[in-house]
């Protein structure tokens, strides 16, 4: 595969420019990769040790204009090291992504769903601006993703009000459980003896761990969801198991689904500057496999539209939904959205009133939003949000 070199020290191959030219991306931004800052979080009730921390990395912690409790750093400073880090003050998270975050406008009281929460960085913006009312449902079909996840709520101490579900994203029918508080049906009878969850513990029994790990061996054989993590205040600890994993009717959900929902989902990551220089280390056949080639590019379009329509029938009426991927191509952004706009009459494109102060660019959809380097000085990624009509 012949490598062509830019105006970067990153060379992109043949095969990537021709992708870039065919989706009408402009082959600079990948340019402009080495000047893009390193963004972190400062965690709510940490700002008094800013200066603690900048003597530490030896730089200044640069405010983000646009988006509160985001500082960026040079390219080249590494945090992984630093006391702040390790004893969870700060987190790195795209600026960009945090966007997307910030769109879903999370109040307190919501119930959020994020539907594809591995590796957790938007888990746990969501969980800081949630506080300590409402709840989080995280979902990933990866188990060692949402695993890490699980680890970043423990560290960072924000995981009280949320629970985590090894699950196909397509398919995952859970509510939040405020449901049940509004359901008279179950199927326990009057009188039977019902076991509720307790405060949530790592340790699992010996046979227990031995099943998850034949069955993490391979995602098609994730058949129901498994809960993996819950916080004290998630709704989960004094519940039945049936209460947990009990299903609900379209009408139930209108009413009682999700305030929000976030669907980051699955994608080529053709945005993520960061991704594409991986593939100096894995080689650019790795590159043609997984991002180039048009079968996975049809198999992901297929999966993101179904990662929206299913998060999308799990809000309620009046609630918000935000999709978003870090590919800058059509395919798997207005044209997903189109379709789903087409398929699903209660669905409208809301605008972003957090967005007015964004550096960003216009999509080719009013009100949907594109980030990339040259712009925004971010990574790339397209962001919609939808409101639920009533049917």
């Amino acid at each position: 595969m012949e490598v062509v070199p830019g105006a970067s020290e990153l060379p992109l191959p043949e095969s990537f420019l021709e992708f870039l030219n065919q989706n009408g991306l402009d082959p600079s931004i990948y340019a402009a990769s080495h000047s893009t800052p390193r963004y972190i979080r400062l965690k709510p009730g940490y700002k008094l040790e800013r200066e603690e921390i900048e003597d530490e990395i030896k730089c200044r912690l640069e405010e983000v204009y646009w988006l509160p409790d985001f500082y960026y750093l040079p390219p080249d400073v590494r945090i992984a090291s630093t006391k702040a880090y390790q004893e969870g003050k700060i987190y790195g998270i795209d600026a960009a992504s945090g966007a997307a975050v910030l769109a879903l406008d999370v109040s307190p009281g919501d119930h959020v769903l994020d539907l594809c929460a591995a590796p957790g960085a938007k888990l746990c913006m969501i969980l800081d601006l949630l506080g300590c009312s409402g709840s989080v449902t995280g979902v990933d079909i990866a188990r060692h993703r949402l695993a890490a996840a699980r680890t970043m709520l423990q560290k960072y101490a924000i995981g009280d009000q949320c629970r985590l579900f090894v699950a196909d994203g397509t398919t995952f029918s859970l509510t939040p459980l405020r449901v049940q508080s509004n359901s008279t049906s179950s199927n326990t009878e009057v009188g039977e003896k019902t076991e509720v969850y307790n405060k949530w513990t790592p340790q699992r029994p010996w046979k227990e761990r031995k099943r998850i790990a034949k069955a993490s061996k391979t995602f098609s054989q994730i058949q129901e969801p498994e809960l993996i993590f819950y916080g004290q205040h998630s709704g989960v600890v004094g519940s039945s198991k049936h209460n947990v994993y009990r299903k609900v009717n379209d009408e139930e959900i209108s009413q009682f689904g999700y305030d929000k929902v976030l669907v980051d989902a699955e994608c080529t990551h053709d945005g993520s500057i960061k991704h594409i220089q991986k593939y100096e280390q894995w080689g650019w056949t790795t590159l043609q496999r997984r991002v180039l080639e048009a079968e996975r590019t049809d198999d992901l379009t297929v999966l993101q539209l179904k990662l929206l329509t299913n998060g999308f029938r799990l809000l309620k009426v009046g609630g918000s939904l935000v999709y978003s991927t870090c590919s800058l191509t059509v395919a798997q952004n207005e044209d997903v959205i189109e379709r789903f706009l087409s398929e699903c009459a209660s669905a409208k494109l809301q605008e972003m009133d957090a967005a007015k102060n964004w550096p960003c660019k216009q999509a080719r959809l009013a009100n949907a939003l594109r980030f990339d380097p040259v712009t925004s000085s971010t990574s790339g990624l397209f962001v919609a949000k939808f409101t639920k009509l009533l049917s």
